[in-house]
């Protein structure tokens, strides 16, 4: 696996001039144009390294982006991981106690017996996003990879990718087993709630690229929500529509045992292995295969590698969606 540092391609943007905000909640921010339409909420820094959501809504508070319908709320999540990040040491930016994207369920927030900087950002949070309608939230990957949609297991998260267009690959999946995403809390992930999220993989932690790819996603989520107009956005935002969409379905994840796990090459993500039972990994000693033939490697990484965590998710192409020109 390649365990190369990657550059830091991007300026980290001053985000303290955000803290105060008229939803009492530190760093997110709620304008309302009281003309009726969804709550549209873009967040950043689910993960306090990952910096490309960070540059985009930083740009758009700085560019007192309204909402002519609805509500828009502009939010940084782990900012206490972020105000720590140590470029000596990137990867151990992502968190302070532990992952902020798997708290999100309504048990977990509720028990008082359990703590964490984490959680108590996550408490904070909570009342504004049980009031959103439409989340995008915005990461990045460990491995440079192209970026990807995140849409969680249900249809309407992969109508939403078809009709946002862009990234390329749209992973459908049940989330880890460490714990819920914030894109699968409560109506997000419910079948029956009107209430949709996609979370976007905007490219490498660090590079450039990824946000170009934030920016673009985020004004056209925007204008598909219907909160704003095209005209609204910062110019230049938006990038050409891949021509193909590529809807690819988890069906497992692969979970470390130990820290004794190893890929068979220097993987980055959306391989295709042709025949089934080919090895991609040792786990403690044993081989890792994949189950079916044209199996794809989704996000692979060993940077947070320890016991209980997911390296990497296995995925079979179930549609091809050409772009009409």
């Amino acid at each position: 696996m390649n365990a190369q540092a990657y550059p830091i391609e991007v300026a980290f943007p001053d985000i303290s001039t955000h803290e105060r905000s008229d939803t009492g909640i530190a760093y997110v921010h709620t304008f309302d144009s009281g003309i009726d339409g969804p709550h549209v909420m873009i967040n950043a820094l689910t993960h306090g390294n990952e910096v490309c959501g960070a540059i985009v809504v930083d740009a758009l508070l700085r560019a007192k982006l309204r909402p002519r319908r609805g509500k828009l709320t502009l939010a940084f999540a782990n900012v206490d991981a972020y105000a720590r990040f140590d470029p000596s040491k990137p990867d151990a930016g992502r968190f302070v106690d532990q992952d902020f994207n798997r708290v999100w369920t309504a048990q977990t927030l509720d028990n008082s017996a359990l703590d964490s900087s984490e959680l108590r950002r996550a408490r904070a949070m909570r009342p504004v996003i049980d009031t959103v309608d439409l989340l995008l939230d915005l990461h990045s990957m460990h491995e440079k990879s192209k970026p990807l949609i995140v849409a969680g297991p249900l249809d309407k998260g992969i109508a939403l990718s078809e009709r946002l267009g862009t990234p390329a690959t749209v992973i459908c999946d049940e989330g880890h087993p460490e714990g819920r995403r914030m894109r699968d809390y409560e109506g997000f992930g419910d079948a029956r709630s009107a209430k949709n999220a996609l979370l976007i993989e905007c490219g490498q932690h660090w590079e450039a690229g990824a946000v170009a790819v934030a920016r673009d996603v985020t004004a056209r989520f925007l204008v598909l929500s219907n909160v704003v107009d095209e005209a609204d956005l910062p110019e230049g935002w938006t990038l050409p529509l891949p021509d193909e969409m590529l809807i690819v379905r988890v069906t497992e994840p692969v979970v470390a045992k130990s820290l004794d796990f190893r890929f068979a090459g220097d993987y980055t993500g959306l391989e295709v292995f042709p025949e089934a039972d080919s090895v991609i990994a040792w786990s403690d000693g044993e081989a890792v295969r994949t189950p079916y033939p044209d199996c794809m490697l989704v996000m692979p990484s060993l940077r947070q590698l320890r016991a209980g965590v997911t390296v990497v998710r296995l995925g079979k192409i179930e549609k091809r969606i050409a772009r009409t020109q």
